[in-house]
This record gives C-alpha cells, structure tokens and sequence, in this order.
C-alpha cells in the first residue's frame, strides 16, 4: 500500500552520506532520532544526567566533525555509539569521576508521571537508583556491553562493530558483566530482607 504525500523515511546510513556530500538539512532527521535514546545510554553508563545530555551533545558535534569517516554500509548507529562510547570513556579516563545514583532530573519525571500510579511510582524509583547502583559496580566494559544490549536493544555483532572488539569478548563480557550484576542485585535484596 503506498501512502501518497509522505516522504519516503530514509535509513541513518542514507541520511549520513547526504550530510557528507554537504546536505546539512540531512543532521536534524538523524539527531531527532537518536538524541533522546543516547541520552538514556550514556546516562546508564555514567549514572550522572546533566553529564549525558554534554557527551550527547558532544557526540554529535564529533559526528559532525568526523563524518567524512563514516563509510557506507557499516549501520551508523554503531558508529555514533562507538563516538559516545569513546567520548565517555575519555572523560571518565580524564576525570576520574565517581558515579552517583540516579539524578534529580530523572527521580522528578518519575514521580510526575501521570499515567503512573503513585505507589509504582515509588517502586520504579527505587528499582532505577537500584539498578544505576548495581551497574556502576561494573567496569566501564562491562556496563557498556549490557547497556547496549539490553537498553539499547543492539544485537551482539552490532555490538561487537561499535566497540570494534571481538563476538567472543561481547559474548564473555556480557556473560561475566550479568553474572557480577545479578550477585550485586541479590546481595542487596537479600541484605534489606528482615
């Protein structure tokens, strides 16, 4: 069924190669797209919401500046995440930041939820600082591997292209990273059972 006056809705990959032949009006569609979702992935890495939203920006200003390096087929969500991943970890490596729980930001938009109600809205604010916690106890590699896979939905081998590491080292990464998580989640469980 074709849908007459809708444009046709073109892939990331099409928009980058228009923005590297000059066709600025191609960055909004991609930034529209991907802003909000890399904001929540680098916030689950860095567990600190206004520090996101600068390397949000950040990537993709170096999306910008480094577009003339993107090379067709590869999927341009892996690279721009690649560019947010290394932006992350520069700053951690520069910084050496200490991580915090979950935001004021963030803790506001729960409780303000409307289709909420107000007791889950309490428990999902408690599973939130709880699950920030536990992921800050992993190591940089670890966390990243499980954030993109099960925040950002990315398969393995597309995780394995945008850390430019081995399937073998995403899948043992993954396996060891959720293994940690699950011992750190079930030590605090049951320390806060009466």
């Amino acid at each position: 069924m074709q849908h007459y006056g809708a444009a046709p809705v073109e892939s990331d990959e099409i928009l980058a190669q228009r923005i590297q032949t000059g066709d600025t009006s191609a960055l909004a569609p991609l930034v529209e797209r991907h802003h909000s979702r890399l904001i929540g992935y680098l916030y689950r890495l860095c567990g600190d919401r206004h520090l996101a939203e600068d390397l949000t920006q950040d990537a993709f200003v170096r999306v910008i500046r480094a577009i003339h390096t993107y090379h067709y087929p590869r999927p341009f969500k892996a690279w721009l995440y690649a560019i947010a991943t290394n932006l992350h970890r520069d700053y951690a490596k520069r910084a050496e930041t200490r991580y915090t729980t979950i935001d004021t930001d963030t803790a506001e938009e729960i409780l303000e939820a409307p289709d909420i109600r107000p007791e889950h809205r309490i428990e999902q604010l408690a599973e939130s600082n709880q699950v920030i916690d536990a992921l800050m106890t992993l190591s940089a590699e670890h966390r990243t591997v499980i954030v993109l896979r099960y925040y950002e939905l990315f398969a393995l081998k597309d995780i394995a292209e945008a850390l430019d590491i081995p399937l073998g080292t995403v899948k043992s990464r993954l396996n060891n990273g959720l293994r940690h998580l699950r011992q750190h989640l079930e030590k605090d469980f049951f320390h806060d059972t009466p």
